[in-house]
């Protein structure tokens, strides 16, 4: 199914602006807040963030961010491994040398615990010749029709893209996304989310005319209604959403 009634969340020991990052995310802004600040601010929003799905029936399994080494980015680990249906886990090629850190063998142990896994697809080797391709962050999948959709960046490398999609067996649909001020968008999830029945896109920030028609064509031709949304929209993370189900099989967004 295109949605799971579980997740894992980690709950960050820091969050601050990350320097390596920033040269390659154009939403990533400096505030004059104090970080300390700052830091409470997402640790409130992370436990009302989780105990939110909780109380909506989703199974959340929360690991612990460690305090050392420092790790601005830990809450975002959907940019580091992904976990498959099929029992399939795969690690990913990050590019900020600093979220490497991410990467935790103690999380991985816990998840073959908990879940089925009987093989892992572990791209992070690829770091060393500069090649990246960060998670569901690079990679918007269609898991019941088996297409996977990325926007290339120096964040998603496309030939591990096609690698990948075609040892998962899915179908790579690549182009280019830009913002307003014609920055490369990073990730994918920023402009695109896949539900079960629609999808959320920012069709005018794919400006080649033929990548936009393959993008709506496959959209259409699985039966998604396609939302399309505006620059102002997703600068707001209207497109960075994910379809979930509860206990009790209700879809929650």
């Amino acid at each position: 199914m295109q949605t799971t009634k579980n997740i894992f969340l980690v709950r960050p020991a820091n969050f601050y602006f990350n320097n390596e990052t920033a040269g390659s995310n154009a939403f990533q802004n400096k505030t004059i807040e104090n970080e300390s600040r700052i830091k409470q601010k997402a640790f409130s929003e992370f436990d009302r963030f989780a105990n939110t799905l909780k109380s909506k029936g989703v199974n959340v399994i929360i690991f612990e961010d460690t305090e050392n080494p420092k790790k601005p980015d830990a809450v975002f680990p959907n940019n580091w491994v992904s976990l498959h249906a099929d029992g399939t886990m795969v690690l990913y090629p990050m590019c900020a040398p600093n979220r490497r850190l991410e990467r935790r063998q103690d999380i991985i142990d816990s998840l073959k615990k908990k879940f089925k896994i009987n093989k892992t697809i572990d791209l992070s080797v690829y770091e060393k010749e500069n090649k990246f391709l960060e998670g569901t962050g690079s990679i918007v999948f269609d898991h019941n029709n088996k297409i996977a959709y990325a926007c290339l960046s120096i964040r998603t490398n496309k030939e591990l893209f096609i690698n990948l999609c075609n040892n998962l067996q899915y179908k790579p649909i690549y182009f280019f996304a830009y913002d307003q001020n014609n920055n490369e968008i990073y990730h994918t999830n920023v402009m695109m989310c896949v539900a079960e029945k629609f999808a959320v896109v920012c069709l005018s920030s794919i400006t080649e005319v033929q990548e936009r028609k393959e993008v709506i064509n496959s959209l259409v031709l699985t039966g998604h209604e396609i939302i399309d949304i505006s620059f102002e929209q997703m600068n707001h993370f209207a497109g960075n959403m994910l379809a979930l189900r509860t206990k009790e099989n209700k879809d929650i967004l």
